[in-house]
């Protein structure tokens, strides 16, 4: 799988370290390129080109309707994912890697650095949930039955918005309608925890956090979208092209999502899904369908990972 394989220069080694060793990951290997830094800046440039659009707002001062949810809502700072990260189990060398010595995690491996395995230990809880929770989302047949309401359940007979610089499509009374003519079939906790009280009621599920590893199912948009968080929750421990993977679907993730939600963003370029028609809701399946495509594979990668870090922790 030459697309994650950990990189290396000609003359990167493990070095031995006094009172630890590096933790031998199962499958991961390195894998022979011509210099880690062209590795790292490549990944500097395609960071630069998904972040542009929102740091230019930023320097602005211009707000974001579907896109500020990103930074916001996930609080992850662009600087962060600008950095490159190889993963735990290889050695970065020569002197432009002292300066990941700065970075958490990474100690003196001989000449160079790498990811030491106390920080791997410390993570480890982490690691293990993110596995559990991943492994029983993708043990599920995939469901796309919920039509994106989970939008129009957080402003169900609600006095205020989520969004309110700008307007519901079908303002207030059509949107409760709406929530009222079909069944709330929400699987996320971290979506159903926002639900108004009276749409909290109407679902088909009570969820809870102690539920969420025993109810995420794949073909859920928003636990596509959340493998940028889990991703990102991993780093420095996996290698930064698959947090970047991860935050591309997250993009078009949330685009569906917002473009399927009761608010009117066609001034910001995005023309809605009319889930309240049959054409709509079919429209938003097919979409679902093929954002839950493209988690699959992601999904699995990070499922590898957190499974070799875990017995790489465990020793086994």
């Amino acid at each position: 799988m030459s697309d994650w394989r950990l990189a290396a220069v000609p003359d990167w080694r493990l070095a031995a370290v006094p009172d630890w060793r590096l933790a031998a990951v199962p499958d991961w290997r390195l894998a022979a390129v011509p210099d880690w830094r062209s590795r790292a800046e490549t990944h500097r440039r395609r960071a630069d080109a998904l972040l542009e659009p929102h740091l230019s707002r930023r320097r602005t001062g211009e707000s974001h309707p579907v896109f500020d949810f990103l930074f916001t809502y996930y609080n992850l700072r662009p600087r962060q994912l600008r950095v490159w990260h190889p993963g735990y189990g290889a050695v970065l060398d020569g002197p432009d890697s002292q300066g990941y010595l700065r970075r958490t995690g990474y100690v003196r491996a001989g000449d160079g650095v790498t990811v030491g395995p106390d920080h791997l230990l410390a993570r480890a809880g982490t690691v293990t949930f993110i596995a559990e929770l991943l492994t029983a989302t993708a043990s599920r047949p995939a469901r796309f039955n919920c039509f994106g309401l989970h939008e129009w359940a957080m402003v169900y007979r609600s006095p205020t918005v989520r969004h309110s610089q700008v307007p519901l499509r079908l303002g207030t009374a059509g949107t409760d309608a709406v929530v009222e003519s079909m069944p709330l079939r929400c699987s996320h906790f971290d979506a159903f925890r926002f639900f108004t009280p009276a749409a909290a009621g109407r679902n088909a599920q009570h969820l809870t956090r102690q539920d969420q590893v025993a109810t995420e199912q794949p073909g859920c948009v928003h636990a596509g979208m959340d493998l940028y968080k889990w991703a990102f929750k991993l780093g420095p421990l996996i290698e930064s092209e698959l947090v970047l993977d991860c935050f591309e679907l997250a993009l078009e993730a949330r685009v569906l999502d917002m473009r399927a939600s009761p608010y009117d963003l066609r001034d910001y370029g995005f023309e809605p899904i009319a889930v309240e028609t049959p054409a709509g809701r079919g429209d938003y399946a097919r979409a679902q369908e093929r954002i839950s495509e493209r988690a699959a594979p992601l999904r699995a990668r990070l499922i590898r990972r957190c499974e070799a870090l875990r017995d790489s922790a465990t020793g086994e």
